[in-house]
């Protein structure tokens, strides 16, 4: 894979083109990466997730009996489960689950999406369902385990964040090499105060990075090139199959014959194949048979990508990301640890100081705006940053306002540039049993929500390959 290299302020390190890509130009670390490859299995890539009420969903079931709230049967109408899922994606999961049930996935919600290709376990809640029957679930790669009743149903809202338990294989180095090298990044990320807030590789997807493509056609109004795009857009690290039904599209345009073509594991293409071929000019129809959570996913990733772009700039540009200059936006920190967006401020000279100070404490986080048709970029030297990535995009803010499509619309808001990193530790170095004469490390680590172990892991292995690695 090509590469390219950052010379200014010293960020001499490599990064891959894939990474440019999606926004992420930049290392913050210095100290040279372990290199190797995650979630070669499943097990390698473990997520538990934490509510803001302090409940944390276990992968493994606790030996104890789970807590089940008090009052009548009005306050019992949202089951609490905690969902383990393996190597299944979020939405094909709740499909399983409100299937087995015979409900609408309506009635099933989430605090956050998680990972495909890992074990993870989180909350959901099951809206008007008896215990015994979700209790009667068997789904091979899914369990569902009831925990007692929530207030209400769940939303990103009620998460607070994650636990990750990440094995990386196939390393080189001896152990001590391999301890120096994370010790050592680990400090820089400390003496930051975090890792760069970068919207993780999934966001956009890795082996077929479409999704901030198809969100940009999308939000340009070009209905049909975003229908193209993610029908027919091929990847060479897809499978064959896919790849050369995709092509064979793109050529001919012809979604009857795609739709005998296109694999049946490519199920949402194939939803809207199956629209197209009846009214293959309704781009729009097309793109409405989707979920409507999956069709938020592509403007939102584009507008990911926009942070990334803008983020990965300030840094190049020697901006501090710990620290707040005139012009740049702040927000509070709640007493849990969350940033409100919600709670913000512009820097003037005045304030700058002031500001700085709670930063440096922890209160205030600088802040970058997610771009929508309500929110006002930066003004100063960040603002101009944020002009110039617009102009390159050829879009404006009014853009993600969307006429045709409004339930896709993007009032936009802030995100912080930085990310804490929470109880990290190092839990084993040893003999990679899958790999000869090859290292493992596990290690762990707690991010608040919204923000990637994708994206601090980049920074501990600098990938060359982002494919082979296991992003």
């Amino acid at each position: 894979m090509e590469n390219s290299r950052f010379s200014e302020r010293g960020l001499h390190l490599f990064v891959s083109k894939l990474e440019k890509s999606l926004g992420i130009e930049v290392y913050v670390t210095r100290s040279r990466g372990i290199g190797g490859a995650i979630k070669r299995f499943p097990e390698d890539f473990l997520v538990e997730e934490i509510l803001l009420n302090g409940s944390r969903a276990e992968i493994e079931a606790p030996k104890i009996k789970p807590y089940t709230p008090h009052g009548d049967n009005a306050q019992q109408r949202f089951l609490l489960c905690v969902l383990v899922k393996r190597n299944w994606d979020n939405f094909q999961a709740i499909k399983a689950i409100a299937h087995k049930l015979g409900i609408s996935t309506n009635r099933i919600s989430i605090a956050g999406i998680k990972d495909a290709e890992a074990v993870t376990a989180q909350h959901i809640t099951i809206e008007d369902v008896n215990t015994s029957d979700v209790e009667k679930i068997q789904i091979k790669g899914l369990k569902v385990r009831p925990i007692g009743y929530f207030h209400t149903k769940l939303s990103p809202y009620h998460l607070l964040g994650n636990s990750f338990t990440i094995t990386v294989r196939a390393l080189s180095h001896t152990k001590r090499e391999i301890l120096e090298r994370i010790t050592s990044i680990v400090e820089e990320i400390k003496m930051l105060g975090g890792m760069p807030n970068f919207y993780g590789h999934q966001r956009f997807g890795t082996i077929r990075p479409i999704t901030h493509l198809v969100g940009k056609a999308l939000v340009k109004g070009n209905f049909r090139r975003a229908v193209m795009l993610f029908l027919a857009k091929p990847s060479p690290n897809e499978h064959p199959k896919s790849r050369e039904a995709r092509k064979e599209l793109w050529k001919t345009g012809d979604f009857e014959k795609a739709m005998k073509n296109f694999p049946k594991s490519l199920y949402y293409e194939r939803l809207m194949l199956r629209h197209l071929a009846k009214k293959p000019k309704d781009f729009v129809g097309a793109f409405r048979q989707l979920p409507a959570k999956l069709r938020t996913l592509f403007p939102q990733a584009y507008q990911a990508y926009i942070f990334n772009k803008v983020l990965s700039r300030r840094i190049i540009q020697g901006l501090p990301i710990n620290k707040a200059e005139v012009g740049d936006y702040v927000i509070e920190v709640e007493p849990s640890g969350l940033p409100n967006p919600l709670k913000w401020h512009i820097v003037n000279q005045e304030l700058k100081d002031e500001i700085n100070k709670a930063v440096r404490s922890g209160r205030m986080l600088l802040a970058i705006p997610l771009v929508g048709f309500r929110q006002a970029l930066s003004q100063g030297i960040q603002g101009e940053i944020e002009n110039t990535v617009l102009e390159e995009e050829k879009i404006s803010l009014k853009s993600f306002k969307m006429k045709r499509m409004p339930e896709l619309s993007l009032k936009g808001g802030l995100r912080p540039a930085l990310a804490f990193v929470g109880k990290f530790s190092l839990r084993e170095i040893s003999k990679d049993e899958t790999a000869k004469r090859k290292k493992k490390v596990v290690m762990s680590f707690m991010l608040y929500r919204g923000s990637y172990a994708t994206v601090f892991l980049r920074e501990i292995m600098k990938p060359r390959n982002l494919i082979k690695a296991g992003f």
